[in-house]
C-alpha cells in the first residue's frame, strides 16, 4: 500500500514591511511521505516570501513537471515558478524556461551545491536565488504540529517567525538577483 501524504492547516500571519502586505492567511499543505521537515518549512517561508494573491502550491515531489509554489496569471500562463531545495543547473534553466520569473529558496549545506551551480546558470536573467540559514531553519523545523500557527514578518530582507516556542530570526543570503 502507498503512503498518503499527510495534510497541515497552516495559518500566516503575514507581515512583509518590505512589500506592505499585511494579511492572514490560511493555508493547507500536503507533505508527501518522502519530504523532510525543513523542506516543508522552506515551503511556507517562501510561500510568505513571494506571496501574492493566486500565489498556490505545486505538486513538487509528486510531480517534476511543478514547481513547490507557482503563480499563475487568468489566462494560465506561469508568471512565477518557485523552487525550494538545491535542484541542479539543468533544472533551474528548464524551469526558466517554463515562467516570466524563476525563484529558488536554498536551504542546507549550500556551499558545493553553489560552487557548481551558480556559474551555470550565471546567464539566467530571471532567476533569483535565496539561502535560509540552515540552524535557525531546523529549530523551526522541529516537531512541526499539524496545525501551524505562526507570525511571519519579512523586514530588510529577514524573515521573522513566531510559533508557540519561540520567535526564530532567518536571515536571508542573495545569491543571485533579488525578491
Amino acid at each position: 500500500m502507498a503512503l498518503q501524504a499527510t495534510p497541515y492547516k497552516v495559518h500566516l500571519g503575514l507581515s512583509d514591511v518590505d512589500r506592505g502586505i499585511y494579511e492572514s492567511v490560511r493555508i493547507t499543505i500536503a507533505r508527501h511521505p518522502s519530504e523532510t521537515e525543513q523542506r516543508m518549512t522552506a515551503r511556507i517561508l517562501a510561500y510568505g516570501l513571494w506571496y501574492q494573491e493566486r500565489l498556490a502550491f505545486g505538486r513538487g515531489l509528486s510531480d517534476v513537471d511543478e514547481p513547490a509554489l507557482w503563480h499563475k496569471s487568468l489566462d494560465d500562463r506561469i508568471e512565477h515558478w518557485i523552487e525550494v531545495g538545491q535542484p541542479d543547473a539543468d533544472r533551474l534553466t528548464w524551469c526558466s524556461r517554463r515562467s516570466e520569473k524563476l525563484s529558488l529558496l536554498a536551504y542546507g549545506n549550500t556551499r558545493v551545491w553553489a560552487s557548481k551551480t551558480l556559474p551555470a546558470v550565471a546567464g539566467l536573467k530571471n532567476l533569483n536565488i535565496a539561502v535560509l540559514p540552515q540552524e535557525p531553519l531546523d529549530a523551526l523545523a522541529i516537531d512541526l504540529p499539524r496545525a501551524i500557527d505562526w507570525g511571519l514578518m519579512i523586514s530588510d530582507g529577514v524573515l521573522y517567525v513566531s510559533d508557540a516556542r519561540m520567535q526564530h530570526e532567518l536571515p536571508l543570503e542573495w545569491l543571485q538577483g533579488e525578491r
